[in-house]
């Protein structure tokens, strides 16, 4: 009987009124992205064509992407016990561009696929490093983790930098980084599809890390195979930071804004945040790609741009609450 209802208190715990109205919202805003451009779609010659080669691919790649990182933040803060790591604050996103400049040096010609393979081996490579460094070495204060992080991505980042340099891929090196959704199209999108599938993975396997989020001790007593779990857990947030950093760029700070905007109002239960984490991360990401799009029409800002100065304002203040509450 108690677990019975513990699994129905869970279910309308997921399947709430207040998500269903997020849903909406968000949708609007989604609708709004597919008529939001410069090409006249409705008066245009080939409008129709336009609008299934551009928008409806970009529309697609704000859902996939913006899902990704927001989870994949999510997954790696409840593994690391940390709430200020995410893949752009651990290095992760930097060794994906490793990895793709790799690529492109050894193979100039190769598909997206192997970019992608590229991209997901090195971040899964630089964030089993982060995770080895965190075994390794006690840190005690919060603050001290992502410091870390950054330090060891900005050390990747200028090693890749120093090889674009000497390889002339340099100005390569900085679009993909641009985080942008102006090069989606279709056709060029659908390797995206594959964070979905990831999606339904961590939904799946959500009890386990809630379980190794604990800490390996507790974890083990219960029978958890904890580094089998964290091994898993890498590989997800690896995939996901990979094909986003290939297909779109660098989306930084998302995976820390929305999963601690999220424990604010609903604690820390993963499988329940999971919808409500990702159902926020696409509100954020098409909310920036608007305001890239119409602030100065005809041209674009990129994502990452309006991204990075709300995530930095997002991130001071979370410093500051919890300075506060110490």
């Amino acid at each position: 009987m108690t677990t019975t209802t513990q699994r129905a208190a869970s279910k309308d715990r997921l399947f709430e009124p207040r998500l269903l109205i997020g849903v909406v919202v968000v949708g609007a805003l989604l609708v709004f992205s597919l008529f939001t451009g410069v090409y006249d779609i409705f008066g245009g010659e080939r409008g129709g064509e336009m609008f299934s080669i551009t928008r409806i691919p970009r529309t697609i790649a704000l859902v996939l992407a913006g899902a990704a990182m927001a989870m994949s933040g999510l997954v790696m803060q409840l593994l690391t016990q940390n709430r200020f790591v995410e893949p752009t604050t651990t290095g992760t996103t930097e060794w994906a561009g490793l990895g793709l400049l790799a690529v492109m040096i050894i193979d100039p010609g190769a598909s997206i696929t192997v970019k992608m393979i590229g991209a997901v081996l090195a971040a899964f490579i630089g964030t089993m490093v982060f995770f080895g460094f965190l075994r390794r070495v006690s840190l005690k204060e919060s603050l001290t983790v992502p410091i870390v992080g950054i330090m060891l991505g900005a050390v990747v980042g200028a090693i890749s930098t120093f090889i674009a340099l000497q390889t002339d891929m340099l100005q390569s090196l900085g679009i993909w980084f641009a985080g942008s959704f102006t090069a989606v199209l279709k056709g060029q999108y659908e390797v995206l599809w594959i964070v979905a599938v990831v999606g339904v993975a961590v939904f799946l396997v959500a009890d386990r890390f809630t379980v190794a989020g604990l800490g390996e001790e507790v974890a083990t007593n219960v029978g958890l195979n904890y580094h089998q779990v964290i091994l898993l857990g890498t590989g997800l947030i690896a995939v996901a930071t990979g094909v986003v950093t290939v297909v779109v760029g660098n989306l930084p700070f998302l995976g820390l804004i929305v999963p601690n905007i999220v424990s604010m109002f609903r604690g820390d239960d993963l499988r329940g945040n999971l919808p409500w984490v990702c159902l926020l991360g696409i509100g954020i990401v098409t909310v920036c790609d608007l305001v890239g799009r119409i602030i100065i029409m005809p041209f674009e800002v990129p994502v990452s741009l309006i991204l990075g100065v709300v995530g930095a304002v997002v991130f001071i203040g979370l410093l500051l609450r919890q300075r506060r509450r110490a």
